[in-house]
């Protein structure tokens, strides 16, 4: 990649073309890109070690912990964070926010758009997962305010409403 001069991403349906050097450093992590040069701020950076995820967005359909991947290594690729999941037309939140907050699973909310996100990229590679299955997927996101039995609720209700995708 020494010749590329500029990142190409799709973010959240947008595209956007980054000069190296000028919009992102070679060092740039994806949450940084996001939050200091595109303005996602729902993408959280808390521990920048990839131990919380709250920084959790998804890659070409992956969860990925964007606090340890590099800007650079995401060219022509498409990202969606937590602002992604509105629905463009009409602004309604997706079903997964809705049943966060139907069921009050978060408390300051700094990890919710982690969690989220994860929960999401679970969902579309898995629709109907066990409470074992979502416990797993959710491994990663830590969370020092609440209950994860909110939050299970939450996820349980939007996978028995069928209005995840």
């Amino acid at each position: 990649m020494p010749d590329k001069k500029n990142i190409n991403l799709v973010v959240n349906g947008k595209p956007y073309e980054l000069l190296i050097g000028k919009d992102v450093l070679p060092s740039d992590t994806l949450a940084q890109t996001l939050r200091d040069t595109l303005g996602y701020l729902g993408t959280k950076i808390a521990c920048d070690r990839g131990a919380c995820g709250a920084c959790t967005v998804i890659l070409n359909g992956q969860a990925v912990l964007s606090c340890t991947t590099l800007t650079v290594e995401c060219d022509g690729m498409s990202v969606t964070t937590i602002e992604g999941l509105e629905d463009p037309k009409t602004g309604q939140l997706h079903p997964l926010q809705q049943a966060f907050i139907d069921h009050t699973a978060f408390q300051c909310g700094f990890c919710t758009p982690g969690i989220i996100m994860t929960t999401k990229a679970l969902l579309d590679e898995n629709p109907n997962p066990t409470e074992d299955e979502i416990k797993q997927a959710l491994a990663g996101n830590y969370c020092r305010c609440i209950s994860h039995y909110e939050v299970l609720k939450a996820i349980m209700a939007a996978i028995q409403g069928g209005k995840h995708g």
